[in-house]
């Protein structure tokens, strides 16, 4: 047996503190991997927008992700390595043979714990923080292995290639509108998220994904005044009306020529009565064509997003909405895409929507055939598809092909839908329950 003396000599000693050094890099570099993959890059835009200089840093290498891995990896790979070399030739030296077997043991419980759980942990519930921290020596390291990286980036791409594999450098796995709401949608599952402020956020986000046919006002629904009807019978009606603008239309209701607005009308009605003079008149030779406004046509693909920047472009809050070939097809207001983010926005004159999803004995709901499957998926928070149809009615008659009659009931998308009520072609009331 060799004498201890010679073998924990000056040299063994170096090689332990040289192992416990390297054990220290590859910490730093697992940590500092997790840190700077894991952090927010809206926090760390926060920061840098506040003067944090790490935050800048980290930001602009994690850029390019496959560099930063690359040269990280390359970094931690290279510790690893060494250490676990110097291990084996110290504990062979200190136990003979059985110091490989022993020195893989004490190597995998050290790395396992100080260079990749310890670190990583740390670095995942302080990413943002860590990532500021790390991002200075990473950028050398970067640096420093940037030749070796790209080749081996070059040599990796072109084996995948041979495999039918292509790599795009800037592709994105997520888009940020997708990322958002990801964590809308899991914030909400763990209760960190309310109901209203993930419905609000994602109603927000999918203003430019919806056109304005999904929230118009369908022109059977319409309320128009007669340009060929007596002025008191216009002044009725607009008095009468729970809405400030109506359309006015000559001979047929396609043939739209403008838009009352109830406060022109009342200005013009009360200067036609009272008469320059403060004289009582009449109202036989007032021309409602005199205070109509100058109709707003919108295309029915118009994105709800565009739509919204037009009304606050041009001062109004009421559009007409055409089809492709000019024919009218509903209308829509600066309020209906605003309730598409804030939800259901009433006032004095508004008619209230009591038990607009009334459920019934069975768990079923009784609902309104008009109701879009957006509101309805909103309010019961249900995920019914919207694609193929805007209403609940409109989903009913797609997926059964035709128009049911009363009692009919259908399943698909994991709901049964009961016809209850049907005028004519469409349908006014169904009940509705989850299977």
């Amino acid at each position: 047996m060799d004498d201890p003396s010679t073998i924990y000599d000056s040299a063994f000693w170096l090689t332990a503190g040289g192992i416990l050094v390297l054990l220290a890099f590859s910490g730093f570099f697992s940590g500092s991997e997790t840190a700077l993959t894991a952090a927010s890059r809206g926090k760390l835009r926060s920061q840098a927008d506040k003067g944090s200089s790490g935050a800048q840093r980290a930001l602009r290498i994690t850029e390019d992700n496959e560099r930063l891995i690359g040269s990280v990896l390359l970094g931690n790979n290279l510790v690893n390595i060494l250490a676990a070399s110097l291990a084996t030739s110290l504990f062979t030296k200190a136990f003979g043979e059985s110091g490989v077997a022993l020195a893989t043991l004490v190597m995998t419980l050290l790395v396992l714990i100080f260079a990749e759980v310890l670190p990583k942990t740390y670095a995942i519930t302080n990413s943002e923080r860590a990532a500021a921290l790390v991002s200075a020596p990473i950028s050398v390291v970067v640096l420093v292995f940037a030749p070796v990286v790209t080749a081996v980036r070059a040599l990796v791409r072109g084996m995948l290639r041979v495999f039918g594999v292509d790599i795009d450098p800037d592709s994105q796995i997520l888009s940020v509108h997708e990322e958002i709401a990801g964590a809308l949608a899991l914030g909400h599952e763990e209760g960190v998220v309310q109901k209203e402020q993930r419905d609000r956020l994602l109603g927000a986000l999918d203003l430019a994904d919806r056109d304005v046919e999904e929230i118009m006002l369908h022109r059977s629904e319409i309320e128009m005044i007669n340009v060929a009807d007596p002025p008191e019978a216009v002044l009725s009606q607009c008095l009468n009306s729970r809405f400030t603008r109506l359309p006015v239309f000559e001979g047929e209701q396609e043939n739209i020529v403008g838009v009352m607005h109830a406060k022109d009308l009342l200005r013009a009605v009360d200067k036609t009565l009272r008469g320059p003079d403060g004289i009582q008149g009449d109202l036989s030779g007032f021309d409602i064509m005199d205070v109509v406004r100058k109709p707003y046509f919108v295309p029915e693909t118009t994105a709800l997003d565009d739509q919204m920047r037009q009304f606050l472009k041009l001062h109004t809050h009421f559009a007409l909405v055409v089809d492709e070939y000019g024919a009218l097809q509903g209308l829509i207001t600066l309020e209906d895409i605003l309730e598409e983010i804030v939800g259901e926005i009433t006032d004095e004159f508004d008619v209230a929507e009591v038990d607009a999803l009334r459920p019934e004995s069975d768990g079923s709901y009784r609902i309104d055939g008009a109701m879009t499957i957006r509101d309805l998926n909103r309010m019961a928070d249900w995920s019914l598809p919207d694609d193929e149809a805007n209403t609940v009615a409109g989903l009913v008659i797609h997926e059964a092909q035709s128009i049911p009659t009363v009692g009919q009931v259908f399943s698909f998308h994991g709901f049964r839908f009961e016809v209850v009520e049907r005028q004519q072609n469409r349908l006014t009331k169904l009940k509705v329950r989850p299977l």
